[in-house]
């Protein structure tokens, strides 16, 4: 009879002294080798995405065929450029009819879908429509930014080649997330920040094995950066304001402005969507009537069209007028979740900056003093953090776009607040809220396994009801049939206490179904049987995914040396330490508090 997880009790000890505070082992090597080729693509397609962009803008708003960066204009085209976006969004719808469904969106919420529930497995055709529909749709006047498309289409690099090598789930949704991580850091030139947006959104853990390949990917992509793309942060800004105790207060303000704005956006975005729903007609045509209102916005604020760069620079330098930026916050809100509600293609970070600014910028009267734009910036970080729900990545991203590092407690005071408001009013964000919709839940709160706490002497049962190995078939058989209450299991022992196997309820019910030798003992009757087993000093959990594994109910637990049973760990067991957790979180207690 073997025993498992281990035969031998020295090669338990030495498996016991390697627990440490990570499980990451030398694999990790092999992914951080495997982040540098796909850092690298990802920095190739962020180019060929903006190139891309500029192409189709030149070619439907000035005739050329150009990837020099030219601005949208509708000078020359008048009533005309009302049919650019709601051609270039037809286009879009008949990609995803017949090509793939899932270029439809705004890229981040895809990945996440096939992080969680697609086994981090994009197919080929989607890393090529992607990029492709978004230039198209950007290209044409969609009001949306490039980060979303690029970072699914960096994702699905690293999935492609994760694809091609034995890998496991965990470590495919690594190289996933490390190209959707660089593919943002080619983007914006924010290692730092895209890889707290992979800690914060995509990986939904905190592993050094997921970690270190996705740090290795964005760095790999900040180097190669320079080569292709300008060099240093896209959005310079070295306004300042003091840090004090009324700055925070008006910090914490525009957070919760901001926070209020969030749940105002996702829910127009939506309600857009749910009214395209009830349309009767196909999904296809929905990014046309999409485009339609692009089209119609342009005509009253052609600043709303498109990725809107510049829309950012003149809100940090403070150069727009108070009804120029009235006017193209509503236009832009109205066309970007009206469009994006019709499932074209397309990013919300740079749409959400250009809202956050905005209403930073609106606020400012009535704000301390402060550097021209400064609280225009601060508003772009407290609008990304809320809607995002990612107030870390946000107040890093704003410091690293800027190049401000002296802008890093108003952002982050900003952020916080904004997160917090749109956390106690908004179930779901606008990420989260598009795959909900699909019929999965996603919890994005991190935490300590509680069985990774606890040693298995914790949480085990004893002393054990057994059966002695010299016991008889027929005897067994007659033990699980009395009326007296029984386990569904039992350890059968030798005279000295060492665990020699166990004895199920089924086997009993096998055995008096198929009538054999009743004369034989527990010993012979299960002999070649593998027998699961756990020793006092290992985690909870390693039992846990034992039992899981197994499909057994209960594990003996065995000293290391001798192999005399200790106890048992049942089902039951670990339940009730859940619950002890679920008791110790739920029941307030205040202990300097006199009893009345």
């Amino acid at each position: 009879m073997s025993l498992s997880p281990a035969s031998e009790p020295a090669a338990s000890a030495r498996a016991a002294i390697r627990l440490g505070d990570f499980t990451t082992d030398r694999r990790v090597v092999l992914l951080m080798a495997l982040a540098i080729p796909v850092g690298l693509a990802s920095v190739a397609a962020a180019w060929g995405l903006l190139r891309l962009i500029a192409l189709c803008t030149n070619l439907a708003y000035h005739g050329q065929f150009s990837f020099a960066d030219m601005p949208i204009t509708d000078g020359q085209l008048g009533l005309a450029s009302v049919a650019i976006p709601v051609v270039g969004c037809l286009i879009i719808g008949l990609m995803a009819r017949y090509g793939s469904e899932k270029i439809r969106g705004h890229g981040i919420p895809e990945a996440m879908e096939a992080i969680l529930i697609g086994k981090s497995r994009i197919q080929p055709k989607v890393a090529v429509l992607k990029p492709v529909s978004s230039a198209i749709s950007i290209g044409t006047g969609g009001p949306f930014g490039a980060e979303g498309p690029i970072i699914m289409t960096g994702g699905a690099i690293g999935s492609l080649l994760a694809q091609t090598i034995h890998l496991d789930d965990g470590e495919r949704k690594t190289l996933l997330v490390a190209g959707a991580a660089a593919g943002m850091t080619a983007i914006f030139s924010t290692p730092l920040a895209a890889v707290l947006l992979a800690v914060e959104l995509l990986l939904f853990e905190w592993k050094p094995r997921s970690f270190l390949p996705v740090a290795m990917a964005a760095l790999v992509a900040a180097a190669a950066r320079a080569f292709i793309l300008d060099a240093g942060p896209i959005f310079a800004y070295a306004g300042t304001l003091p840090f004090t105790p009324g700055h925070l207060l008006a910090c914490a303000a525009v957070g919760v402005l901001a926070g209020l704005g969030s749940g105002v956006l996702t829910s127009l975005v939506y309600a857009a969507e749910d009214l395209f729903e009830k349309l009767p007609v196909h999904w296809m045509w929905w990014p046309a009537m999409g485009g339609l209102a692009i089209g119609i916005g342009g005509l009253i604020d052609p600043a709303a069209l498109g990725v809107g760069y510049d829309n950012i620079r003149h809100l940090l330098a403070g150069d727009l007028a108070f009804q120029a930026v009235l006017l193209l916050l509503v236009v832009k809100v109205a066309i970007w979740s009206i469009s994006l509600g019709s499932g074209t293609s397309g990013g919300v970070l740079a749409p959400l900056l250009i809202f956050g600014g905005a209403l930073g910028a609106l606020a400012t009267p009535w704000l301390p003093q402060a550097d021209p734009g400064f609280w225009a910036l601060v508003g772009m970080a407290a609008m990304m953090g809320g809607t995002m729900r990612a107030p870390l990545t946000a107040t890093l991203f704003a410091v690293e776009l800027t190049g401000n590092v002296g802008a890093l407690l108003p952002v982050m005071a900003a952020s916080v607040f904004a997160y917090g408001v749109t956390v106690l009013l908004l179930k779901r964000s606008i990420l989260t809220e598009k795959i909900a919709r699909r019929g999965h839940h996603i919890s994005r709160e991190y935490h300590v396994d509680p069985f990774e706490l606890l040693r298995v002497s914790d949480v085990m049962t004893h002393p054990v009801q057994t059966l002695p190995d010299t016991t008889t078939v027929a005897q067994a058989i007659a033990h699980f049939t009395t009326l007296q209450p029984v386990h569904t299991s039992y350890p059968v022992v030798d005279a000295q206490g060492v665990v020699v196997g166990e004895v199920t309820r089924a086997d009993s019910l096998a055995w008096a179904l198929d009538p054999q030798d009743d004369t034989r003992t527990l010993v012979q009757a299960l002999a070649g049987r593998e027998q699961i087993i756990g020793y006092p000093d290992e985690l909870a959990s390693r039992i846990a995914d034992r039992m899981a594994l197994s499909g057994v109910g209960r594990v003996p637990v065995v000293d290391r040396a001798s192999g005399r049973l200790l106890g048992i760990v049942g089902r039951k067991d670990l339940f009730r330490s859940r619950a002890r957790r679920l008791r110790d979180e739920s029941q307030r207690t205040a202990y300097f508090r006199r009893a009345s």
